[in-house]
């Protein structure tokens, strides 16, 4: 057994729960791995977390950092400063990060310090907007790990761009559709539809699902009002269903009542009452990328609240289009779709549901124990683990 594979995946905030589930569940089909997964904790609430471990079948964390809320700084230095002894007791092999939240960046950090190899999932994607906190995290975990798995091809033009070598990038699919595809029958069953009064008979009424949580558009009460004056106008040509993720609900409550009773304003909702939501949707706005990705692989036109995406192959290939923040602009674009003029997307390549077992069959190829103790030996960092 001490020949195995010890891989460590890293879980920090709810959009890298469905990331992480198809991961940890194909290396569990193989004996010659040993998983192990770190939770950072730094969201962790029961609607945002704990029930989609229960829905996803992702097992407990085997450590659970808790790192919490704070600033930017604050929580990457707690993430850095409390992962750094799981690394060097537990001793991976590699470890695997995905996305681009602060825990992606800080677990990076210390593992590569540490002469650990890191595997960055969902590597290479660009907004080329600085200015977004997770742009940085992008840019800066590319920059370090040791292996990059790309999600579309643009990706790959991103890195070779950023000076990394053509050998550490694998071209592998999309793994939060691997998550989508497995689950989708199971989500189908879902009574959220009728719980929301969405169902009439067997047939589905027409509506739009909606999420915000982005600070650009709801830390200015101004920004918020603008845009919610938008989604308004659209809930007058049918009802819009928005689960209010917490911090955008404090925002909301500063910015003013809302007057449209077609707006449905409900709490945050598991992934497989989610899931059902988009795939029955006839229009879906939203400044998330993850939604962006899952309504192209479902075929739901979807509007995307933001001057900028770093996935736009969900524009070239896909279902997104990308309105911007104008009232207008979006209330129009809107229309269009209700009135039938949507674009007729396609499924991208690799967008297969079968990402992960190609992360999983590449892991296994890569020469992680030889390389780990020469780096380690290199940095001098050997006395460390003694």
């Amino acid at each position: 057994m001490g020949n195995r594979l010890k891989i460590i995946n890293v879980v920090g905030a709810r959009p890298n729960l469905p990331k992480i589930a198809p991961l940890m569940r194909e290396m569990r089909r193989h004996p010659e791995i040993e998983p192990i997964l770190v939770h950072t904790g730094q969201h962790y609430d029961e609607k945002l977390s704990d029930i989609f471990f229960r829905q996803m079948g992702i097992p407990a964390p085997d450590v659970n950092l808790g790192v919490g809320s704070g600033s930017h700084a604050a929580q990457t230095a707690e993430v850095l400063k409390c992962v750094e002894p799981v690394l060097i007791e537990r001793k991976p092999d590699v470890v695997v990060v995905v996305g681009d939240v602060n825990s992606t960046i800080a677990v990076s950090l210390a593992a590569v310090k540490l002469g650990i190899r890191v595997a960055h999932v969902e590597a290479g994607l660009r907004s080329f907007d600085r200015t977004m906190p997770e742009e940085i995290n992008r840019i800066l975990t590319d920059a370090i790990a040791d292996l990059l798995f790309v999600t579309e091809e643009d990706a790959i033009e991103h890195l070779l761009r950023e000076g990394r070598p053509r050998s550490a990038i694998h071209f592998v699919g999309n793994v939060m559709i691997d998550s989508l595809r497995h689950f989708l029958p199971v989500a189908q069953e879902s009574s959220i539809g009728r719980d929301l009064g969405l169902v009439d008979g067997q047939s589905w009424r027409r509506f739009a699902v909606l999420t915000l949580h982005r600070p650009s558009n709801v830390d200015s009460a101004d920004k918020l009002g603008e845009l919610m004056s938008a989604i308004e106008a659209v809930a007058n040509e049918l009802p819009v269903i928005f689960p209010v993720h917490p911090r955008t609900k404090q925002r909301l409550a500063e910015a003013g009542a809302i007057s449209n009773r077609q707006l449905r304003i409900i709490e945050p909702v598991g992934y497989l009452d989610f899931l059902c939501l988009l795939s029955r949707a006839t229009l879906v706005l939203t400044d998330s990328g993850g939604i962006q990705e899952e309504t192209t692989a479902l075929g739901v036109p979807c509007l995307t609240l933001r001057e900028n995406t770093e996935r736009p192959i969900t524009i070239s290939q896909g279902t997104n289009l990308l309105v911007g923040t104008d009232p207008s602009q979006i209330i129009n674009a809107a229309r269009a779709v209700l009135a039938g003029n949507s674009k007729a997307g396609r499924i991208p390549p690799f967008w297969d549901g079968k990402a992960s077992e190609r992360i999983v069959e590449t892991l296994l190829q890569q020469p992680h124990k030889k390389q780990t103790e020469s780096r380690a030996q290199g940095h001098g960092l050997n006395k460390l683990f003694v």
